[in-house]
């Protein structure tokens, strides 16, 4: 009887986060390829060279990389609920602001802060699902 109620209790969980976790990630990935798509008319609109956007595009995961940490610590300390919230509407905003884009400084500005942005979703993530799921699942 217990071991019923365990499957049913994750059955229904399983059902109420992974699809909007799964939504988020497909949003994560689009976010990432994105920048492939709008280089196709953003860098003659903008008189982008190669370069400029390459480097836009590698100083993305420098803001990720040197946030990583920290972001986990204050994840550790605000829990996942809240840190997850702030990561989602802070890459919102950002995102957004891509759209004002002026030249290569607001470009670069712009794609490291989205990297900082979204430093801590994946950790994010998987603490959420620990509070839910055991281990052993």
């Amino acid at each position: 009887m217990e071991r019923e109620l365990e499957t049913r209790v994750l059955r229904k969980i399983t059902w109420r986060i992974v699809p909007f976790i799964m939504v988020l990630y497909l949003i994560a990935f689009i976010d990432r390829v994105n920048i492939g798509f709008a280089s196709l008319t953003m860098n003659q609109d903008l008189g982008f060279s190669s370069t400029v956007f390459g480097v836009g595009a590698g100083i993305f995961f420098l803001g990720y990389f040197i946030f990583e940490v920290p972001s986990n610590l204050i994840l550790h300390k605000l829990g996942a609920r809240i840190w997850i919230a702030r990561v989602m509407i802070t890459w919102g905003l950002v995102s957004g602001a891509m759209a004002l884009v002026q030249g290569t400084t607001s470009f670069y500005i712009l794609r490291f802060l989205l990297g900082v942005a979204e430093a801590g979703f994946f950790p994010g993530i998987i603490l959420y699902l620990s509070y839910w799921f055991p281990a052993r699942r």
